[in-house]
């Protein structure tokens, strides 16, 4: 899970987009050693060597579990070919400094930059600037403001998380109308969080349910504690309980066990490994989570060796890589947690 992300219409492709046919190159310069556990290769021909891309990356800092995973991955992904030099400027919520980060890569004439902003608006400007001087950008989870300032951007689906988490307790609850559901939401003045909350309320009310308890967080482990402790003392019953992210769920179990509260069942967001191992285990109300995926500069990079090198997705008919790739939004359950742990972020 980011922050600031903006949500756009987009080309849902579903699944795990790093199964389709991509290709990738490995690692030449690098500020991080990655591992290879959220990686892939297609066994088609577009993994085959080809022409030499030089990839300029930046993001911001790693100081949430989910954005850490995002750098680490897209390391990773660019190490399993020998076709890609990337170079990987240090994270930053400085937007001058990652405005600079992004010159830098322009004046050094990198084949491709792959760029998660720190906020999109003000990053666009720049982005563009690499576009108009022959530089592919892909823009990746928090998008620019100009069509023109990326060729292709990947975006996770925030509304999707909502209606996959709406959709789980619909069907949990089999039909009752009485159900009573609560949620924790992030930060409620970024549009990812008015996303996620717009597609829960929406699902819901296909089965005749709504929110009847919600409080807002601010990602983090002390925050999320703190709304959840305010929310189970205004709300004595509870039957279903989403909070929209992992992380920030470290404090939100943290204060359901200080009050002891254990009727209702909690639905988790974004997918970390220690929520998956929890819900593997079953010893907890914490019973789902949804996936916002942290490979999305992983497969920025796979897309811009692709662009790069004259490629396409080969599990397409199109010929050239699409504008806009939105990822899946699955649920992972106790039945369905090993095929998704081994690509879980770390918290």
């Amino acid at each position: 899970m980011s922050i600031f992300h903006r949500r756009r219409r987009g080309l849902a492709v579903i699944g795990a987009f790093a199964a389709a046919t991509l290709v990738l190159g490995a690692c030449g310069n690098s500020s991080d050693d990655g591992d290879s556990s959220n990686v892939s290769k297609s066994n088609t021909d577009n993994d085959k060597s080809g022409k030499k891309v030089v990839i300029g990356f930046s993001a911001p800092a790693a100081d949430h579990g989910w954005m850490g995973a995002i750098t680490k991955a897209a390391v990773a992904q660019a190490k399993q070919y020998d076709d890609i030099t990337l170079k990987v400027a240090e994270g930053t919520n400085d937007v001058n400094l990652q405005i600079s980060q992004v010159e830098t890569f322009i004046n050094d004439k990198v084949d491709a930059i792959v760029l998660l902003p720190f906020d999109g608006a003000a990053m666009t400007a720049v982005a563009r600037k690499a576009m108009d001087a022959g530089i592919v950008v892909i823009n990746v989870d928090r998008e620019f403001n100009s069509p023109f300032a990326a060729r292709t951007t990947v975006l996770g689906d925030n509304y999707g998380m909502g209606v996959s988490a709406g959709t789980y307790v619909c069907d949990d609850a089999k039909g009752a109308k009485d159900k009573v559901v609560a949620e924790i939401a992030g930060i409620d003045s970024l549009p990812l969080t008015q996303d996620r909350s717009q597609g829960f309320a929406d699902a819901l009310k296909k089965c005749g349910l709504k929110v009847d308890n919600r409080v807002a967080a601010e990602f983090t482990v002390e925050s999320g504690e703190k709304a959840a402790s305010n929310l189970l003392q205004a709300a004595p019953k509870i039957d279903y309980l989403w909070n929209h992210d992992d992380d920030q769920g470290v404090g939100v179990l943290a204060a359901i066990k200080n009050a002891n509260r254990d009727e209702f069942v909690m639905i988790g967001g974004a997918g970390s490994a220690n929520v998956m191992r929890d819900i593997k285990a079953d010893n907890s109300v914490l019973k789902a989570t949804v996936i916002y995926p942290s490979t999305q500069a992983a497969d920025g990079i796979k897309l811009a060796r692709l662009v790069v090198q004259g490629k396409s997705m080969s599990d397409l008919a199109e010929v050239e890589v699409p504008r806009e790739v939105k990822l899946a939004a699955p649920v992972v359950t106790k039945e369905n947690v090993d095929t998704y742990i081994k690509s879980a972020f770390e918290s």
